[in-house]
C-alpha cells in the first residue's frame, strides 16, 4: 500500500472526526447534565450553515467568515437558551417526551428552511486565505481541512478550560455529580441547564459554519451528521467531553480506513457494528462518568 495514500487516509479520518466532535459536544453537554436526547441537534448545525451563508452575503472580504462564526455561536445558543426554556425544561423528567418533541422541532426547522432558503441549498464561498493548501512530505494538506481541525482543536480546549477553571465549570460539575445536593446548596439547577444547553447549541452553531465549507447548505445537512454524533457520544461514555473526543477520532480513523477496501456506504454500516462490538466488551464507553445521577439508574 501506497505510504502517501495511507497518510492521506489518516488525515481525512482526523479531519472527519473533528466535525463529528463538533458536531456531538452538544449532545454529549445536554445528555451528560439533563439526560435529554435533542433530535433537534442536526437542526442547530444546519442554523448555523445558513447564519453563516447569510453573514458572508452581508460581511464580504476575508474577515467574513470570522463573523459568521461569530454570528452563529451567538444565533445558535440563543436558540438553545429560547428551546431549553420553552419546551425543554418542562419537559425533562419525561425523556420520551421530550425526545419526540425535540424530534418535531427539527421537522418544523427543516420545513422552514425550506421555505425561506428553497430545496435546492445554498453555496458558502470560502474566503481566499482557505485556498490552496500544505504540501507535507508529498501530501496535499487542504488549507480548509487544516482550518477545521484548528477550530476544532481551539474549542476542546476552550471548553476543558471553562469546565476545569471557572466558577460555572465547577457549578456544571457539582451539579453532574449529584443535582439534588448541588440544589440544596444553593445551585440554581435551572440556570445551569440552560447555559449548557445554550452553550452545546452554540457550539453546533458553530460546527454547521465549518461544515459549510465542505459543500452545499441544505434543509437535511444537518441529518447526514446527526446519527454518527450519537454514536460518537454512545461510545465515549455519556457526558464525557474526553470520552466523546478519543470517540469521534476512533470512528473518524475507523471509517477513514475502512475505505481503502470498501466503499463509503459500508464503511458507515462496519462502523457501526464496530460500536456494537466495543459497546458488548465496554458498556460504560471509552470514558465511564462517574454520578450519582447514573448510579440511580
Amino acid at each position: 500500500m501506497d505510504a502517501a495514500f495511507l497518510s492521506g487516509q489518516l488525515f481525512n479520518g482526523f479531519s472527519v472526526a473533528s466535525l463529528y466532535i463538533l458536531a456531538a459536544l452538544g449532545l454529549a453537554l445536554s445528555f451528560g447534565l439533563m439526560r435529554v436526547i435533542n433530535m433537534a441537534h442536526g437542526e442547530i448545525l444546519m442554523m448555523g450553515s445558513y447564519l453563516a451563508w447569510l453573514t458572508m452575503r452581508f460581511v464580504p472580504g476575508p474577515l467574513g467568515l470570522v463573523a459568521a462564526m461569530a454570528v452563529a455561536f451567538v444565533g445558535a445558543g440563543l436558540f438553545g437558551a429560547l428551546l431549553e426554556t420553552t419546551l425543554i425544561s418542562r419537559l425533562t423528567a419525561r425523556p420520551l417526551d421530550t425526545l419526540l418533541a425535540t424530534w418535531g422541532v427539527s421537522l418544523i426547522m427543516q420545513q422552514a428552511a425550506r421555505d425561506l432558503f428553497g430545496a435546492t441549498g445554498v453555496s458558502v464561498t470560502a474566503p481566499a486565505w482557505l485556498d490552496g493548501g500544505l504540501t507535507l512530505g508529498g501530501l496535499q494538506l487542504p488549507t480548509t481541512r487544516l482550518f477545521i481541525l484548528l477550530v476544532t482543536g481551539l474549542v476542546l480546549a476552550g471548553m476543558a478550560a471553562l469546565l476545569q477553571f471557572t466558577r460555572i465549570g465547577l457549578l456544571v460539575r457539582a451539579v453532574n455529580q449529584d443535582r439534588p445536593t448541588a440544589a440544596a446548596m444553593g445551585v440554581n439547577i435551572r440556570l445551569i441547564d440552560a447555559v449548557v444547553f445554550s452553550l452545546g447549541a452554540a457550539v453546533a452553531g458553530l460546527g454547521g459554519v465549518v461544515l459549510s465549507l465542505l459543500g452545499p447548505v441544505t434543509p437535511n445537512v444537518g441529518q447526514s451528521y446527526i446519527v454518527t454524533a450519537f454514536l460518537v457520544v454512545i461510545l465515549g461514555g455519556l457526558g464525557s467531553i474526553r470520552g466523546t473526543a478519543v470517540a469521534a477520532l476512533m470512528i473518524g480513523l475507523f471509517i477513514a480506513l475502512s475505505q481503502i477496501f470498501v466503499d463509503v456506504s459500508f464503511a458507515q454500516v462496519l462502523s457501526l457494528v464496530f460500536v456494537i462490538v466495543f459497546l458488548q466488551f465496554r458498556p460504560q464507553g471509552v470514558i465511564a462518568v462517574r454520578s450519582r445521577a447514573l448510579d440511580a439508574e
